[in-house]
């Protein structure tokens, strides 16, 4: 009797979505938009991953900007997480990673506070410098909770 063994593949979950933008508001705005219609056609929620490409959109744009040179978006799906990078050509100017992130001293400051956003949004987070020029802000959010 000849038995055959059947093994169960179940459908691959990874999604994944890079571009390339300019450092500009526009291009930040962009990558908030994208990154909310990419999350919805996945079946995905959006408003957490929406403010923390926003935040480290901004920061590309801002604090990361090289004239001439874009800053790289990427939503990858994996599991039940989703990371986000965001990558830009400034590696001389690297932010503080998690925990060692400070509120500005004036409480009216309208900047200073895109990463402590991020670190209340996201699961992880963190700062990859290189390959030269390069740095990469990521933060992941468990889908499931």
């Amino acid at each position: 009797m000849n038995q055959e063994t059947l093994r169960t593949q179940h459908p691959s979950t990874e999604k994944a979505f890079t571009v390339l933008l300019s450092p500009t508001r526009r291009g930040a705005r962009l990558a908030r938009l994208l990154t909310v219609a990419h999350l919805g056609a996945w079946g995905l929620p959006s408003e957490s991953a929406a403010h923390i490409v926003a935040e480290l959109a901004a920061n590309a744009s801002v604090h990361g900007r090289v004239q001439g040179r874009d800053f790289q978006l990427s939503l990858a799906v994996s599991g039940q997480r989703l990371r986000i990078e965001v990558t830009d050509t400034r590696g001389d100017s690297v932010p503080p990673g998690p925990g060692a992130v400070k509120a500005p001293e004036d409480d009216h400051a309208e900047n200073g506070r895109g990463l402590l956003i991020v670190e209340a949004l996201a699961d992880h987070w963190g700062v990859v410098p290189g390959p030269v020029p390069r740095k990469t802000v990521w933060a992941e959010i468990d889908l499931v909770r």
